[in-house]
């Protein structure tokens, strides 16, 4: 149980070829592609804001490695 396996993928993909024709395929795959991009690059600069806002937690700042006391 559990996981996609390649009989699934294979399913999907023809009926994905059916429903939207082999021409709207690779559209969808490099739309998917670039928000896959902007999601990494939005979760990329989410991090770096952490690291540089002096009111994030301790633990959203990787630059601040010593804990004083």
């Amino acid at each position: 149980m559990g996981g996609i396996g390649t009989t699934e993928i294979l399913v999907i993909a023809v009926v994905a070829l059916v429903l939207f024709g082999p021409s709207k395929i690779p559209e969808f795959a490099r739309q998917l592609g670039r928000a896959v991009n902007m999601f990494k690059k939005g979760l990329k600069e989410g991090m770096e804001d952490d690291e540089n806002d002096p009111h994030a937690p301790k633990a959203a700042r990787k630059n601040d490695d010593h804990v004083s006391h």
